[in-house]
C-alpha cells in the first residue's frame, strides 16, 4: 500500500519519546507535516532534523505542526534530541507495520548488493481535513526543508 495525494492518513498509535501515545487524529483541523526517516544520529538524518527545528517557528508561524518519525525506539530518540538539541516532535514506528506500512515508506532497499528492508526518507504534506496535499519521496536532504515550508505556507 501507498499513500499518495488526496488519501487521508492512517490513525495508527505511534510512541513519542516520554512514551505517550500520537496519532493522525491529535491533528484533527490542522495542517501539519510528517516525515519519515531512516534512523537517529546519522548524517542525512541529523541534518533533516536539525532544519525542521530550525523552521519550527516559521511552520508554527503557517499554522502548520510537523512530526518526524523513525523506527528508533523512544529512548533512543531522547539521545538524539538532546545530543542535538533538536526541538522537531520525534515519534516511534518500531514495529513497521503501523504507520510507515499504510504510508508506503517501509520498503526494501538495496546497499552493496545486499537487500534488507528499511525506512524509505519520505514526507507527507497534510491538510487541515486530514488529506495528503503534497508527497515527497526518496528525499534529498539539502534544500528539502526550505521546499516543504514553501508548500506550507501555501496551504
Amino acid at each position: 500500500m501507498m499513500t499518495d495525494i488526496g488519501d487521508t492518513i492512517p490513525d495508527v498509535a505511534l510512541t513519542r519519546p516520554d512514551d505517550s501515545q500520537v496519532r493522525a487524529s491529535d491533528y484533527a483541523g490542522k495542517a501539519w507535516v510528517l516525515y519519515f526517516y531512516p534512523k537517529d544520529d546519522t548524517t542525512g538524518c541529523t541534518r533533516e532534523a536539525q532544519e525542521f527545528s530550525q523552521q519550527l517557528d516559521a511552520f508554527a508561524a503557517a499554522g502548520v505542526s510537523v512530526l518526524g518519525v523513525s523506527k528508533d525506539p523512544p529512548k533512543k530518540h531522547i539521545k538524539f534530541i538532546e545530543k542535538y538539541a533538536l526541538t522537531v516532535p520525534l515519534a516511534s514506528d518500531v514495529e513497521t507495520e503501523g504507520l510507515a506500512e499504510a504510508m508506503g515508506v517501509w520498503i526494501e532497499k538495496s546497499m552493496y548488493g545486499k537487500k534488507y528492508m528499511g525506512m524509505d526518507r519520505s514526507t507527507f504534506l497534510i491538510s487541515k481535513d486530514g488529506k495528503v496535499v503534497r508527497t515527497w519521496r526518496k528525499v534529498k536532504v539539502a534544500g528539502h526543508v526550505d521546499e516543504v515550508l514553501a508548500a506550507a505556507k501555501a496551504l
